[in-house]
């Protein structure tokens, strides 16, 4: 809004005039044209001032213009030859006849000019062309250089970057398409480092000097980290990225947030706060500082010199991880260690648990192999035995055979010898039958004994009178001899 109230104070020119309006006079125009050769280089004489304008009066060209005078002369001399020809403004603008009216008054007007500022967000394409933003204190304007890669084969060994000073020569051109101008460069010039890289090395000195940039101060990063204090935005894609990498790799690991703004003036401020707070609360075992990419501008906040400090009092470990892998800030030398973006800061916290889980997935395969062949070598081995083990029943079955067999056979043996033994008894019995005196006494005859059973065999040993006993086959008397 501010540029087209700046435009009605062209309202007298042709281009704003209303339907019906005469145009300027002819003198007028001559005026101009000889005017649109280029802005006047002479000076007028001393005490010579342009005459104060009256109301409604048409605005007077005098030879010491002003720069908002030349910028009305050129204008003008944009437009006045085409005043005639332009129909009458519609009641109402459409966007693309409001920017193609703004297009035709400013690209007209600034043809060739030069332009110094300072490179930020510096962006390369792959067709060879370059976009970055040329700024000073007050302002900044979108710049373009098609083809730059042609261009540094006019100045060997000149790369643009950001933070450069440069001096810039093209034209402005309109995008209709974002109803943005930008300054279309064709030719760049370098004026040295720009203020906010000359301040960061400058700094960055400063700090190594004293020793906060030495590997020796640096604090390891424990192995396991079983709490990771994030200090960001909690609404960043950083901290998104950061969980959804933790979440996959370390689902053990507990995140602790600690909100802080990491872009603007206050944001240095808050990042030690945070960094603070983690510390006091214990609420992590490593800390990180955490902001996705930007221009140096947007990352400045972790260029403070107060962050830094803070950075190296920390008694908890701190990473790093601010932009991308380019970018490079004071935080980032101070830190205990640098991680390229957030992303790999997630991975680096999480590797020791990565690689361990690794390992023991390793292992537990190895241990189900091993325990998968030592079972499959001993049910072979059960195979083969089994396959030689007789069933205990099928034992037992034919022992029982066997044992009916041999009773069998043992009884057999018994009767056959019992038979043999009666046979050789019944001989014996036969023979002692035959010779037993009751087979004598049988036949007549009879024993004679004393009454102590003595056999009398002779008749010496019988006396007078002496008792005896006589045994016949069917009995025993008691005689006396005479």
């Amino acid at each position: 809004m501010a540029k087209l109230e700046k435009m009605s104070d062209y309202s007298d020119l042709p281009l704003f005039k209303s339907p019906g309006a005469t145009s300027e006079p002819d003198s007028t125009k001559d005026a101009l044209k000889d005017t649109s050769k280029g802005p006047a280089t002479t000076s007028a004489p001393a005490g010579e001032t342009s005459a104060p304008k009256k109301p409604g009066s048409k605005p007077k060209l005098t030879l010491r213009e002003t720069p908002e005078e030349r910028a009305k002369t050129a204008v003008a001399k944009a437009t006045v030859a085409e005043a005639d020809l332009l129909p009458a403004p519609p009641k109402h603008w459409t966007v693309s006849e409001l920017t193609a009216q703004i297009r035709g008054v400013v690209e007209p007007a600034f043809t060739q000019i030069w332009v110094q500022g300072e490179i930020s967000n510096y962006r390369p394409a792959a067709s060879g062309h370059v976009y970055f933003s040329l700024k000073d204190n007050g302002a900044s304007i979108s710049a373009a250089v098609f083809g730059w890669g042609a261009q540094r084969k006019k100045t060997p060994g000149f790369d643009l970057k950001d933070g450069m000073q440069v001096l810039c020569r093209g034209k402005i051109s309109v995008y209709p398409a974002r109803g943005t101008y930008q300054i279309i460069v064709d030719q760049v010039e370098p004026m040295g480092a720009g203020a906010l890289q000359f301040a960061f090395e400058q700094l960055k000195a400063k700090l190594a000097a004293e020793g906060l940039f030495d590997q020796k101060r640096k604090r390891p990063l424990p192995a396991f980290p079983h709490r990771i204090a994030v200090v960001t935005s909690p609404s960043g894609a950083a901290i998104r990225d950061m969980l959804t990498i933790m979440a996959r790799r370390a689902p053990n690991v507990h995140v602790m947030i600690v909100p802080a703004v990491v872009q603007g003036d206050t944001a240095a401020a808050q990042i030690i706060k945070g960094l603070e707070l983690a510390n006091q609360h214990d609420l992590g075992d490593i800390v990180v500082l955490a902001r996705g990419g930007g221009s140096i501008e947007d990352l400045w906040c972790f260029n403070d010199e107060n962050l830094a400090r803070a950075i190296a009092k920390s008694r908890l470990p701190v990473i790093s991880a601010v932009g991308h892998e380019i970018d490079f800030t004071i935080s980032d030398f101070v830190a205990d260690l640098r991680a390229p973006t957030p992303s790999a800061a997630a991975e680096i916290v999480t590797g020791h648990w990565v690689d361990t889980s690794r390992r023991l997935g390793e292992a537990k395969d190895r241990l189900f192999a091993f325990i998968a062949r030592d079972l499959g070598h001993r049910k072979n081995l059960l195979s083969h035995l089994m396959a030689r083990v007789v069933n205990p029943k099928d034992r037992l079955r034919e022992q029982a055979q066997r044992c009916d067999d041999l009773a069998l056979r043992l009884e057999r043996a018994v009767n056959q010898r019992v038979e043999r033994r009666r046979s050789a008894l019944d001989q014996i019995m036969g023979k002692l039958d035959a010779l037993s005196p009751l087979k004598v006494l049988d036949r007549g005859y009879s024993i004679l004994k004393t009454p102590e059973g003595h056999v009398i065999k002779s008749v010496k040993q019988v006396n007078p009178g002496q008792k005896l006993q006589v045994t016949f086959n069917d009995g025993t008397t008691d005689v006396q001899a005479i």
